[in-house]
């Protein structure tokens, strides 16, 4: 068979989407001078498999040593004669016979790959060694790279002025009065604060309640002071998220922060030092230092200027962002085309700071951005001179286990906070999230199904032979909650909004009492959410909701299972400017008086969204205006990064799926505050899971010199 018939046939199998056939048949029409060795196609298939996995390329050294790892699990598939095409003839037993020396051949022989993402030419496929690119891709990830380099070599202005440069202890001192007992006894949001104020590029990394986003307010507050010594105007500071749920918490989140800041403190000690008025601040008053602090935050796509139908933005190189700093949180999403467009955007002289848990489920795009730089964020990797940085700022770093002579300039960027203020050693949730990052199955195994812990409740669910049986238990509980008065564990269900829906106000009550009675709502229902792994099968999203639906239907809390209808909870599933609704943003369906109606319909339909920007508001919209919106009982873990839950419940499904990952199971605990609920099909595939990392392929971190030398 030939090259393109067995793709052909791998395609049919299910080993390749029709896509990935697409591209290769596109090389295969190049003319007939270009083709030098037809097995450069095989090469295209699988660059185009692995970016529709996440992955930037295709790295042909790795699927030497794990061809089945590369190319994923085998298909089901049967022809109508029940011979299976996916075991008899698959790319397993073909591709596997091609080692190193022979992809090299391949790749150097012919001119539909370059080498070299600077390589003239328009050649669809890029290489670097033995990693495969489609030339867009490799572009980015170059571009990329070279942009950060530069940022992290790039001081900010103020560590060339003296005063500034004296000041910044001081500054410390007020904003981290307390230092925290962490290893070594270092304060490390200090630490963070003092590291990442230096150039034009930093990192705060850090697993939940560590303090990112406090350590981040403090920062603009250190900052803006210092620009006060000597600019009469303030930083111009942008914040953004990649989706519209991650913004609004960083909005609320960012707002709280602002409002414990001792900001007259900070106004005193830079108006006044070692005696003498430091001129230029005197025009900045305490209101004024309030304000150059933003709390407004977008989205990615809104500060860039998305256009219609176009993956281009209204900011690039040519028109950058008017702003001195950008602050992303939730970075651990960005992929890497939108990252390549955020750097594109910024002028030379503007700093990125990004935020986020390196440790997250990435972008469901191609790209592990923010892991991939934080790769070596945990042995700190610092330099002596930026110790001694460090001692002369007030934030020494008195570890010396993170320094090493082979730290690159991108480490001395990155701060990782390592004490979670959320969590204690009696907290089930955090110690299970520490035992599962790092692939610690016996102690994950003993927290999540022995009850050592108040704030972790596992339900079983394998055993079962009646599958009715299964659902009805399950159902009750993600409805109920936890309904044993014995038992410690408090973990709520959807019963807790659906009482409050319920408790309406009466139908002559002001507006205002409509609105707070709306707001407690959302507060109730953002309580507790359900989690799953999958969207298909019994136990993923799909299946949960229609399970759900059908048992609030029959129990007479909702008055249907399908359309609009009041206590429906719904998802945006894409940005919406024109409502001020984005991808992520959860209302809830609720029936208000009619106004002005005497006979008639009494009540309307209005969906109740958050309003996005601290305050605790509603906005109402009509039903009829969303277009795109599922029912959400129950969301994928994907969908609810950026959201924080006080019981978060994690539904496995009973047989190992390839999405089940140590990434994902970590997302979905740490995406619960109070309480965290496990329900498992089996132990194996928690465990499976757990062993099963996220590895990106991508050459970002090679590009930086990034790998772990000493591993």
């Amino acid at each position: 068979m030939t090259v393109l018939e067995n793709l052909r046939c791998w395609t049919e199998a299910g080993w390749f989407r029709p896509l990935d056939l697409a591209l290769a048949e596109f090389l295969a029409a190049f003319p007939p001078q270009q083709l030098r060795d037809d097995r450069i196609l095989y090469v295209a298939a699988l660059v185009s498999v692995q970016l529709g996995r996440g992955h930037v390329c295709v790295d042909l050294g790795r699927f030497c040593e794990n061809p089945a790892g590369v190319l994923g699990e085998i298909p089901e598939f049967s022809t109508e004669e029940g011979l299976d095409l996916s075991q008899t003839h698959s790319p397993l037993s073909v591709l596997p016979e091609l080692g190193p020396h022979d992809w090299h051949r391949i790749l150097e022989a012919d001119a539909r790959c370059m080498k070299g993402a600077g390589a003239e030419g328009d050649a669809p496929l890029l290489r670097e060694g033995l990693r495969v690119y489609l030339r867009r891709y490799a572009r980015m990830e170059a571009l990329l790279e070279s942009e950060l380099a530069a940022r992290a070599l790039a001081r900010q202005t103020w560590c060339e002025s003296p005063a500034a440069v004296a000041a910044m202890p001081r500054l410390l001192r007020i904003l981290f009065p307390q230092t925290n007992e962490g290893q070594a006894g270092m304060d490390w949001q200090q630490f963070a604060c003092a590291l990442v104020a230096r150039q034009r590029f930093g990192i705060i990394t850090g697993g939940p309640g560590t303090g990112k986003t406090t350590t981040v307010v403090r920062l603009l507050a250190a900052l803006q002071a210092l620009q006060a010594l000597h600019q009469p105007h303030p930083l111009r500071i942008r914040l953004a998220a990649p989706t519209g749920k991650a913004a609004a918490r960083l909005n609320e989140s960012i707002a709280s922060a602002l409002n414990r800041l001792p900001l007259e403190a900070l106004y005193e000690v830079m108006r006044v030092g070692q005696g003498e008025t430091l001129g230029a601040c005197e025009p900045w008053g305490v209101d004024h230092f309030r304000a150059s602090i933003p709390t407004k935050v977008s989205t990615l796509h809104r500060l860039l200027g998305s256009r219609p139908e176009s993956r281009k933005f209204r900011h690039d190189r040519f028109n950058p962002l008017a702003a001195d700093i950008v602050v992303v949180d939730e970075a651990s999403m960005v992929d890497l085309s939108l990252m390549h467009a955020l750097v594109e955007a910024l002028a030379p002289t503007t700093a990125l700071i990004l935020l986020g848990d390196k440790d997250q489920l990435a972008s469901v795009d191609a790209g592990a951005v923010l892991g991939e730089l934080c790769q070596r964020a945990e042995r700190g990797y610092y330099l002596a001179d930026t110790a001694l940085d460090m001692a002369m700022l007030g934030a020494p770093l008195t570890d010396e286990t993170l320094l090493h002579a082979q730290g690159q300039p991108i480490d001395q960027c990155i701060a990782m906070l390592r004490q979670s203020h959320r969590f204690d050693e009696k907290s089930g949730i955090g110690q299970l999230a520490a035992a599962v990052n790092r692939g610690d199955t016996v102690t994950a195994e003993t927290i999540a199904f022995t009850p050592h812990f108040a704030d972790i409740r596992c339900i079983p669910v394998a055993g079962l032979q009646d599958q009715g049986l299964v659902s009805d238990r399950l159902t009750a509980w993600l409805i109920d909650g936890e309904t044993d008065s014995e038992n410690p564990f408090k973990g709520r269900g959807h019963i807790t909004y659906l009482r409050v829906m319920a408790d309406s106000p009466h139908r002559q009550a002001p507006p205002e009492v409509w609105q707070n009675w709306a707001e407690r709502v959302l507060k109730a229902f953002s309580s507790f959410q359900v989690l799953c792994a999958t969207r298909e099968g019994r136990l993923g999203v799909q299946g949960i909701n229609e399970r759900l639906a059908g048992s609030l239907l029959a129990r007479g809390f909702i008055s249907r299972r399908d359309g609009w209808y009041p206590g429906r909870p719904v998802l945006m599933t894409r940005n919406d400017y024109s409502l001020g609704l984005m991808n992520g943003d959860i209302g809830i369906t609720l029936s208000l008086p009619a106004p002005g109606r005497e006979g008639g319909a009494q009540f309307i339909l209005r969906v109740a969204f958050p309003s996005g920007d601290g305050s605790g508001g509603v906005r109402w919209v009509l039903p009829s205006r969303l277009q795109d919106v599922e029912t959400v009982y129950a969301m994928t873990v994907h969908k609810s990064q950026g959201s924080e839950f006080e019981h978060a419940c994690l539904i496995l499904p009973e047989q190992m799926n390839p999405v089940v990952t140590r990434e994902l199971i970590y997302t979905a605990i740490t995406r619960a505050k109070v309480n965290f609920s496990l329900v498992a099909g089996s132990h194996e595939v928690f465990l499976e899971g757990i062993r099963k990392r996220v590895v990106r392929a991508s050459g970002l971190g090679r590009r930086l010199g990034l790998e772990i030398a000493d591993v």
